[in-house]
């Protein structure tokens, strides 16, 4: 069996609300679903440099002090690291247009709707938006 593909995520967290993006209808993996945003720990990248330049690559954000938080997932051909995002520089927008098709802000009472990339990650993302509520 291969390594495992690893793999950073940005949970940005606003007024109670999470930042996702939609996956592209195309993508080749989970595609046409919604998932924090972020992508490949690149060789020598430290999971936190990946989430960092994932978030400027992708939504256009200069990401501050992203914390890691746990985050189930159910593919055992990723080792996910999730990091809780409270500040940024910059208004997000969908930088990366190939492989998100929209981003939007979800309150927590929306997100059991959504077509998730992980449905196990429902319960993370919850508790991430309540860790942020706790440092205001």
């Amino acid at each position: 069996m291969a390594a495992p593909i690893a793999i950073s995520l940005a949970a940005l967290v606003r007024d109670g609300s999470v930042l996702l993006v939609h996956r592209h209808p195309s993508r080749r993996r989970y595609p046409n679903c919604w998932d924090l945003a972020g992508g490949h720990v690149e060789p020598g990248e430290l999971p936190h440099e990946a989430v960092t330049r994932e978030c400027l690559e992708e939504l256009g954000v200069h990401v501050h002090e992203p914390r890691p938080i746990p985050l189930t997932v159910s593919d055992p051909a990723l080792d996910v690291h999730a990091f809780l995002v409270t500040r940024w520089e910059g208004a997000p927008v969908n930088a990366a247009p190939l492989e998100h098709d929209d981003l939007r802000w979800f309150r927590p009472d929306e997100l059991a709707d959504l077509t998730l990339a992980d449905p196990g990650s429902l319960s993370s993302i919850l508790h991430a938006i309540d860790v942020a509520a706790g440092q205001l």
